[in-house]
């Protein structure tokens, strides 16, 4: 061996292990900060993360602390808004839920709308055709008493029963047709 590479070897033997002892200190650190993590992440507040200090890293430690503070800050928040998102979504799928029954129950009224309708007017046409029929009824009763005044009259006058065909004739029935009910219930 040379003996300006021995001088070179020591120096990169240092480095090296100046540099082991950086990797372990950050192997450390990486186990510490997934520690609390972990710990954060459970919501395990009696675990206690353990302190590793290694010749003046006091400073980046509180470096790091600072920065998980700040992500346990805008963990919280994000939390707060999804909470308020889920709120909002509850709602919004409440609101749907009520619209739909609203719109199934229109739809339903719609579908029995016409047969309603004919039920309506089929009890109301019941109504006017009763009317008519006690009307009928009662016109042929007075067209019967009328009659038999007419009779009275004429035989107390000692007129001819026959005369009693010439007076006017008035028609003792309603129409029969229930479309001319249906306009006389218009009337």
């Amino acid at each position: 061996m040379n003996k300006t590479q021995y001088p070179q070897m020591t120096t990169l033997q240092a480095e090296n292990s100046r540099l082991r002892e950086e990797l372990k200190l950050k192997d450390q650190l990486v186990e510490q900060l997934s520690q609390e993590l972990l710990r954060l992440v459970k919501g395990n507040v009696n675990v206690q993360p353990t302190t590793y200090v290694y010749q003046g890293q006091a400073v980046p430690m509180g470096l790091l602390r600072n920065q998980l503070q700040d992500l346990e800050q805008q963990v919280i928040f994000y939390e707060e808004q999804i909470g308020a998102k889920d709120g909002k979504i509850e709602e919004l799928e409440r609101s749907v839920r009520e619209l739909t029954e609203n719109t199934q129950m229109l739809e339903q009224l719609l579908e029995e709308l016409p047969h309603i309708y004919r039920q309506k007017f089929s009890q109301r046409l019941e109504a006017v055709k009763e009317k008519v029929e006690i009307l009928q009824s009662e016109n042929r009763k007075l067209q019967t008493e009328l009659q038999n005044v007419r009779y009275l009259l004429a035989v107390t006058n000692n007129e001819p029963v026959s005369k009693l065909d010439t007076w006017p004739h008035v028609s003792t029935e309603l129409p029969q047709d229930s479309r001319s009910i249906a306009e006389f219930g218009n009337v």
